[in-house]
């Protein structure tokens, strides 16, 4: 997000990574991240930023798989295994070794010291754990098909909770 920010651009690559995490291991709806995009994106385009967005989010006319979600860490050691987009884009990770790379977590107090990381404080600590929301994607979308004819419908949950339902909007 910070070379998109910085820069107007993304790389492909990294595009469907972060849509991934967003659509899927965050549950966010594809638009958000759509709408982000139109606004930050130099290459802005209007039909492929939809496309892309609903390609990830699995609905789509031509839709990735809903089990397909890219895990980021595995996709940064095989696409960035030294990890030089990490450490130009992340510089507080820099001084880390590259096993650390695209996982800081999961290095010891001791190498974070050293390497001058603090988690939490000048880098965030995990807000979700991977294996755990990758589950529960899987789960929320296989609910998908069971669920009733029409009752995916494109609506805002507060405006129809059953506190303030319309009179006769179901």
């Amino acid at each position: 997000m910070r070379e998109l920010w910085q820069s107007g651009y993304m790389h492909n690559r990294v595009r469907m990574i972060v849509g991934s995490f967003l659509v899927k291991n965050l549950l966010l709806h594809w638009n958000h991240g759509a709408r982000w995009f139109w606004d930050t994106l130099v290459d802005a385009d209007l039909a492929n930023n939809s496309a892309s967005w609903q390609w990830i989010a699995g609905c789509g006319a031509d839709a990735a798989p809903y089990f397909r979600i890219f895990n980021p860490v595995l996709q940064g050691k095989k696409f960035d295994p030294d990890g030089v987009y990490v450490r130009r884009y992340v510089p507080e990770l820099e001084r880390l070794p590259d096993r650390f790379i695209h996982n800081p977590w999961e290095a010891s107090a001791d190498v974070l010291r050293e390497c001058g990381v603090s988690p939490g404080i000048d880098y965030p600590e995990p807000i979700v754990d991977l294996k755990a929301s990758r589950e529960r994607a899987l789960a929320a979308f296989k609910s998908l098909s069971r669920a009733p004819h029409g009752a995916c419908r494109n609506r805002d949950p507060i405006e129809e909770s059953p506190k303030t339902a319309r009179p006769g909007s179901r």
